[in-house]
Order: C-alpha cells, then sequence, then structure tokens
C-alpha cells in the first residue's frame, strides 16, 4: 500500500509540475526572474495550502487553481500579478491562510485582489436570489472593490469558466444552479467586459448542462455542415482573392466562423425556425494587418471590395469602426448576397479588434501598455472608459439602496445597450428598454426633470415611449420640474432613477418647511409657544413619526384644524382633531383686515380659490363678495368703488370643494377627453359638474369643464396634468367680465 501510494503520489507530482512548467511556457520569455520568483513562491504556497484536498472529480483540488491561473495567462493573456492571483484565489476561503499572511508574503496589491476575490464569492453566487437586503449589503462592497481592481473580476470570469467546463462531476442540481448563476451574472459580465470567447463558452455551457438534447442536436447540425460550410467559404473568397491581394491591403486572414450554439439556439426560438433557416449561422471574418492610425481607412477599403463583387442587403450594415460599443467590440459588419443566392454576414476588423473583441478588456489593456498613448485617440478607450465611469458612478451614489444597486448592475450595467441621437445628430447611449423619459435625463438633470413628453423620430410620444437603435429624440420640456413618484416605475436607468429621488426629496423638504411656517403663524395668531414639545404634541396627535412628515401633510392640506382643536391638543384636553366635513362655517374660511369676520358669498365672475390673493367687495343687498385680486373686474371695482373695498384672506381653509371653470382646446388625437377625464376623476379625484368639449372638422377640439375643487394650488396641479397629456393642448382659467 506504501508503495502504491507512492507511486500515486509520484503521478501527482509529475502532473502537477507538467502542469505548472506549461503555465509558465504561456506566460512566456518576457516575465523577469522577478517575477517567475514570485509565480513559483504563490504555485507552493497554494499548493500546500490546499494539499490533500480534492474536487468533486476526485482530482487534487490544486489543479483548479493552476488552471484558473492558465486561463488567465492563455486565453485572456494576464500579466503575472493576475498569475499569482489566480493560484491564491482559494486559499483564504478554504483554508486558514489569513488576509494578513498573503501581504505579508506577496503585496498590498496581491491582497486587496485576493480579498476582492473572496468576497466575491460569496456575493456573486448569491445574487440571482438575492431578496434581502444583506446580500445586496454585500453586493455593493464587492462592487466598490470592482470599481478599485478590475483584475477581481476578470480572474473571477477565469474561475467561473473552470468551473463551468468540469460542471460534470457535480450533482445533476448542483449543475442546474450553477448554470442559471452564469446566465444571470457571469456571462453578461463577460460581454460587458468584451470578453467575447468567455461569453460564448458560458453560454454554451449552460445550454449543455440545461437542456442537452438542443445542445446536442445544434452542435450535430454545425459538424454536419462543417464541410459545405468551408466548401461555400472557399466558393465566397475566390472572386475576391484578385482584388484584395492588388489593393495593397495586408489582409492577416479570412477565416468562416459558425455561431454559438447558443446564439443559434436563442435565434431558433425567437424566430420560430428550423437550423437550416439560421441564415447567419456562419460569418465570414476578414481580418487585417494595419497600424492603428489606418484601420478605420483600410476596414472600409475592403468594405469596397466586398461590396462591389456582391450586392449588400439593405438596412444591415453596422459600423462599430467609428462608434465601438460600449464594451469595446469594434468592427465593420455587414450581410452580402454571396454565391448561389445566400446571405451572408461579413465582419471586418484589424487584429487589435479582433483580438480585443475576443478578449475584451484584458486585451485593450494590454494594448495600451504595450504601444502607450498612441492608442489614446481610438475610440475603443472612450468605450472602456464610459463604461467604468457609469460603473464608479453608479457604485458611488449614495441615493441607491443596496437593492436598487443589485437591479441597476444587472439591467443597465451589464445589460444591451442602443444607441439614440438628439436632433443635432449627437448620439448618446442607452441600455435596451429606456423610455424617453430616461433620454431627458442623459441629456441633463433638469431637463429630464421638467421632460412632458417626447418627438421619436418626428412623431409626438409619451415620456414612456420605449426607444430603439437608431431613434432620433427630442424632448419637450415645460417651464418648471414637475417630476412625480409614478416616474419612479417609469424609467429604467439609475441615474434617472438617482435624479427623480433627489429631487422628491428637495420637495417634500420645501413643503416640510412651507408647512412648519404656516403652523408658525398659526400658533403665532393663537398667542401659543412654537415649542419643540408642542410640535411634538400633535405629530403624535395626528400619528405622524417626525415633526417633518406632520409638517409636510399641513402644506398639503392634509390637517386643517381650528383654534380650539389646536388649544385642545397642546394643552393635552384630549379634543378630537377635526377635519373640514365637520366644520362648514363658511364664516370661519375668510377673515376681513385682522381678525373680523362677517358673512360673504364667493364672486361668481372669477370664482376665488383658497390660496390666491383676495378682497371683499360690499354690495348693496348683497353683503360682502370675494373676488380675487386678478378678476376681470378688479380693476374697475377698486378705482370706481375704493370705499367699498376691504381687505380680506383666507384662513382655516378645510376640506371644502370651491367651483372652478377651465377651458381646454388643442389638436385633436385619439382618446383624448379620456385621458383628460382619467386625469380629473382618477388621478386628481376632482369631481365634475358638468363637462361640454367636442371636435372640431379642422381637426381640433375646444371646450369647457365646471369642477370642484379645494384650493389654487389643486387646480395649477390639474392644469399642468392636463397640459402634460399633449404638447399641442391649451388650458386656462375661464373668466367671466360680469361680476
Amino acid at each position: 500500500m506504501a508503495l502504491l501510494d507512492g507511486e500515486v503520489y509520484e503521478a501527482y507530482r509529475h502532473e502537477l509540475l507538467k502542469r505548472y512548467r506549461q503555465l509558465l511556457r504561456t506566460l512566456g520569455k518576457n516575465i523577469s526572474k522577478d517575477k517567475t520568483k514570485l509565480i513559483r513562491e504563490a504555485f507552493d504556497f497554494a499548493a500546500r495550502a490546499h494539499e490533500g484536498t480534492v474536487r468533486k472529480s476526485g482530482e487534487p483540488y490544486i489543479f483548479h487553481p493552476l488552471a484558473v491561473a492558465q486561463i488567465a495567462a492563455g486565453e485572456l493573456r494576464l500579466g503575472a500579478t493576475s498569475v499569482i492571483c489566480a493560484l491564491l484565489h482559494d486559499v483564504v476561503e478554504d483554508t486558514d491562510i489569513t488576509l494578513d499572511e498573503i501581504e505579508r508574503r506577496f503585496s498590498p496589491k496581491v491582497a486587496n485582489i485576493i480579498s476582492g476575490l473572496t468576497k466575491i464569492q460569496v456575493v456573486f453566487d448569491s445574487v440571482p436570489t438575492a431578496n434581502n437586503s444583506l446580500q445586496a449589503e454585500n453586493f455593493k462592497k464587492m462592487l466598490l472593490t470592482l470599481g478599485e481592481d478590475l483584475r477581481v473580476i476578470l480572474i473571477k470570469l477565469c474561475d467561473r469558466l473552470h468551473n463551468m467546463r468540469t460542471l460534470g462531476s457535480v450533482h445533476d442540481r448542483t449543475k442546474l444552479k450553477i448554470a442559471s448563476e452564469t446566465m444571470y451574472i457571469y456571462a453578461p459580465l463577460a460581454h460587458r467586459l468584451g470578453l467575447n470567447a468567455v461569453k460564448s463558452e458560458m453560454e454554451d455551457l449552460a445550454l449543455k448542462y440545461t437542456d442537452l438534447t438542443q445542445y446536442r442536436f445544434i452542435s450535430r447540425k454545425i459538424s454536419e455542415s462543417k464541410q459545405n460550410r468551408q466548401r461555400y467559404i472557399r466558393e465566397f473568397i475566390e472572386p475576391l482573392k484578385t482584388e484584395l491581394s492588388n489593393s495593397g491591403l495586408n489582409i492577416a486572414e479570412i477565416k468562416g466562423r459558425p455561431k454559438s450554439i447558443y446564439s443559434i439556439n436563442r435565434k431558433m426560438k425567437n424566430q420560430g425556425i428550423p437550423f437550416e433557416e439560421v441564415f447567419d449561422a456562419f460569418a465570414i471574418r476578414v481580418i487585417i494587418e494595419a497600424p492603428i492610425e489606418r484601420e478605420k481607412s483600410d476596414c472600409w477599403r475592403v468594405y469596397s471590395i466586398i461590396t462591389d463583387k456582391y450586392r449588400t442587403h439593405e438596412g444591415r450594415l453596422r459600423d462599430w469602426l467609428s462608434r465601438p460599443k460600449n464594451n469595446g467590440y469594434s468592427a465593420l459588419h455587414s450581410t452580402v448576397l454571396g454565391p448561389k443566392g445566400r446571405w451572408v454576414e461579413v465582419q471586418i476588423r484589424s487584429k487589435r479588434m479582433d483580438d480585443i473583441a475576443e478578449r475584451g478588456l484584458a486585451a485593450h489593456w494590454r494594448y495600451k501598455a504595450e504601444h502607450g498613448d498612441q492608442t489614446g485617440q481610438n475610440p475603443q478607450d472612450n468605450a472602456f472608459d464610459n463604461w467604468l465611469n457609469a460603473v464608479k458612478d453608479t457604485i458611488e451614489n449614495n441615493d441607491l439602496t443596496a437593492l436598487d444597486l443589485v437591479n441597476e448592475f444587472k439591467t443597465t450595467l451589464l445589460g444591451e445597450d442602443i444607441y439614440v441621437f438628439t436632433p443635432k445628430g449627437d448620439v448618446k447611449s442607452l441600455p435596451v428598454g429606456a423610455v424617453a423619459l430616461d433620454f431627458g435625463f442623459n441629456i441633463h438633470t433638469e431637463i429630464g426633470l421638467r421632460t412632458i413628453g417626447a418627438k421619436v423620430n418626428n412623431k409626438l410620444v409619451s415620456i414612456q415611449q420605449e426607444l430603439k437603435n437608431g431613434d432620433i429624440v427630442e424632448i419637450i420640456t415645460t417651464s418648471k420640474g414637475r417630476a412625480t413618484n409614478n416616474w419612479l416605475e417609469i424609467v429604467k436607468t439609475g441615474r434617472a432613477k438617482s435624479k427623480i429621488r433627489e429631487y422628491l426629496k428637495d420637495e417634500k423638504t420645501k413643503l416640510s418647511g412651507r408647512g412648519k411656517t404656516i403652523m408658525e403663524r398659526m400658533f403665532m395668531k393663537h398667542d401659543v409657544d412654537f415649542t419643540e414639545h408642542n410640535i411634538n404634541l400633535l405629530t403624535k396627535n395626528y400619528k405622524y413619526v417626525t415633526p417633518s412628515e406632520f409638517f409636510h401633510a399641513v402644506a398639503e392640506g392634509k390637517i386643517r384644524m381650528t383654534r380650539e382643536v389646536l388649544l385642545g391638543i397642546i394643552e393635552e384636553k384630549n379634543i378630537p382633531a377635526v377635519n373640514s366635513k365637520k366644520e362648514k362655517k363658511k364664516n370661519t374660511q375668510i377673515v376681513f383686515g385682522e381678525d373680523y369676520e362677517m358673512p360673504y358669498s364667493l364672486a361668481k365672475c372669477c370664482n376665488p380659490l383658497p390660496g390666491e390673493a383676495i378682497f371683499g367687495f360690499v354690495t348693496v343687498g348683497e353683503g360682502v363678495k370675494i373676488h380675487r385680486t386678478t378678476c376681470p373686474n378688479a380693476s374697475k371695482l377698486m378705482s370706481q368703488y375704493g370705499y367699498r373695498i376691504i381687505p380680506a384672506s383666507w384662513q382655516n381653509v378645510y376640506e371644502t370643494s370651491f367651483e372652478a371653470h377651465i377651458q381646454v382646446k388643442g389638436l385633436d388625437d385619439v382618446g383624448i377627453v379620456s385621458r383628460i377625464t382619467d386625469i380629473i376623476s382618477k388621478d386628481m379625484e376632482v369631481n365634475m359638474k358638468s363637462i361640454n368639449i367636442r371636435a372640431n372638422e379642422d381637426g381640433t377640439f375646444g371646450g369647457q369643464l365646471e369642477i370642484m375643487v379645494n384650493n389654487s394650488e389643486d387646480l395649477e396641479t390639474l392644469v399642468n396634468k392636463i397640459k402634460a397629456t399633449h404638447k399641442y393642448i391649451e388650458v386656462s382659467r375661464v373668466e367671466n367680465i360680469h361680476p
């Protein structure tokens, strides 16, 4: 047995050293002796830490970190620090080794990356069921690490890719869990970082373990069509050879590449077609060698040669040379009609672009390191920088709750993008599903807050209109901010949600200040001390948690009280708070002079509302008539009958409704009347006494409404809401010149 154990151990040591030497060969001769020494130390350290531990497959555990390091070095071509961290990535989580020991043995940078990887292991695996704040808080901490060093994410993706490659040895239930996690966040993350090869393999492996039958079917079809595909590619290329060779272009490679199994399966399902009808099941890729300053022009020259020979498919040109995708992908795509009347997708890119297309951010970093600032003018720099800035903006946004942050990261930072244009031709990038209101906030916060609608491709739409790639969007605004809580359900981007919350918070603060002022005046009027104790008594009586909430309710008109009620609460006499429905004495709603009460009635010519400046006019035989200071008859009454004018003001206004007349007119539109009445009765919960609106033959409509509102603020809100239903609608208050 000892001899057998010895043989097994020797075989293990032989295989371990073989894999380690392969890792060094992959890193190449450019690694310095000092870095090679550190890599050897990390390898020995990890081997000792994991000694005696095996994976579910029965394989010694150390083979896993070695494989992760091999993926990092060979497939992502990361450097020595990443390889060291890959070798050590599980020692803190799975053994007694501490981060302090890692820092002492290696460096603070290595310790920070290992710390991030340890956090990520816990967080990412719990994200698909992130339904509580603790998991979300962990996710937020992980994102802070992401903002510090992206190598954390890159190494984690290498780790997950190896786990997917070796998934066959785990229990079926675990396979489904890991495959689902991979599709939920790892594959989208790889896509966002431009790691196309990693993303495609993850998706294919996830399909293999979630739908093995379909995976095998498509794999077999791809294999069966391989010879035909290669023959067709030769037929396609043959007519182009002479032109390409005579062009002076340096063609590095022309090859055909099938779509991933997952992509073909998705297209078959989405379009409801068989494998044979997936016309772009493979693409022909033309890769050129060119200095960075000539890449774009050379790619367009290749495109010109190909399209001189083959007819292009209208609407299928994709120019990602001038404006790379947000994940850094840059290429020129076109679909042409090839031999035998078959549509073929052609991808044209430089060798550098091809490398970045497969290895994304990792390759981009390497090119920047090798070529310095000469890549600085390349649009791919902006693509990566914009995404990283968006990540940092998101994780530094204190207005986002942890759960909001998880959703924002998944939907906005990992999702696909669309590109839309301003009327001036400026391009804006937004996540798929973004609406017109998101676009407003993308331009500027003030524009977003004042958005009432939009024109998309010169057609009027609502703020909820979902935008599509290539849309030309013009935002229609009003004069002041009008955001509501409902907007939080409409917008999709974290930026818009954050700015709306900020606005609503400010508005609430302003309203609370207004309510506090109202209460201060009431206390002063009734000789009551405006103290913290007295305010707390009122807050408690009306069942609010904080004085700020109480003041907010006062400003909104939810709380109204008489002198008796105020004193009863302050003096703790248990006098119940009353509302206007029990206090309907009209002579307590308006006072004259300092504090004088007398009978009055509201003038029909202007129908004054609480909140509006008013005056009293002593009539002959009808008592005092209350007019707005802006009444059409005010100037005449004041100038000719000044001796009959008495000052008046609103006071102690209860939940009494007041009559108001408004006029609406504008361009006729389907459902416009229904939208107006819904706003009045459902949204504002305002009673209508009468409505008279009709459509005219010239395509316009108009009419009047008689409604019952509580105050001028409610009327203004109602008018603004009706105006917001359509750009071309006018709403005004009806005035009557007869007093």
